[in-house]
């Protein structure tokens, strides 16, 4: 099968093992969203979960977060790691929703992009899971096994694997099928053992099943 088609049998696969796969990030309001997907750079949903809730409790809206002192948020946000640049990230874009969009998240990409500590992947999330658009969210998992599967070849650049991956699946589906790559990645096809192949819903037509 051509990778389109390879797209789809993936697709209908990793939906009758997820179901209900979505977001790990726990969030009730898009701008918080938008605060824990920074923080979740090099640091694990589970742990920016926990760090988070004192960070919303001290700072509830984007303006008191905007308004707060940056050292301030780096001492909450410290174990997610980097806390200095991912503090000042958060403060400048809390910042610029406050003065440039009535501490809103605007609705269309090229904006929600140029947000500072706001990338592809970020962008993404947001326009998936905030604003039900078409999305494609890159993270490691989706990187790691469209590689292992066959749907990019040797293409570890996030925007290059997003727009390999924009050309064979339907843009309805982006989202959710990120979503399930995540869960897929944690529980079968990990990276820190060799990835369990002998109970993986695609080991028939995985290109690297059992290696």
């Amino acid at each position: 099968m051509n990778k389109k088609e390879l797209a789809l049998e993936v697709i209908e696969r990793l939906k009758n093992e997820y179901p209900d796969a979505d977001c790990t990030l726990e969030y009730d309001q898009a701008w918080k969203l938008l605060v824990s997907v920074r923080l979740a750079a090099q640091c694990t949903d589970a742990r920016v979960n926990v760090v988070v809730k004192g960070l919303f409790e001290k700072y509830p809206t984007v303006e008191a977060l905007a308004a707060a002192d940056v050292a301030d948020i780096e001492e909450i946000v410290r174990p997610c790691g980097l806390g200095k640049s991912k503090a000042r990230d958060i403060s400048k874009c809390m910042k610029v929703l406050r003065d440039e969009y009535n501490g809103k998240i605007p609705t269309d990409f090229k904006s929600i992009l140029s947000l500072p500590g706001v990338g592809r992947k970020s962008a993404n999330l947001i326009m998936g899971d905030v604003f039900g658009k078409p999305a494609i969210v890159t993270d490691t998992h989706c990187i790691r096994l469209c590689n292992r599967i066959g749907l990019v070849d040797n293409i570890k650049e996030p925007k290059k694997v997003e727009m390999a991956l924009w050309k064979i699946i339907p843009p309805q589906e982006g989202s959710d099928f990120c979503h399930r790559l995540v869960f897929h990645g944690r529980d079968v096809c990990t990276a820190r053992t060799k990835p369990h192949c002998e109970r993986c819903c695609l080991s028939d037509i995985c290109k690297k099943a059992g290696v």
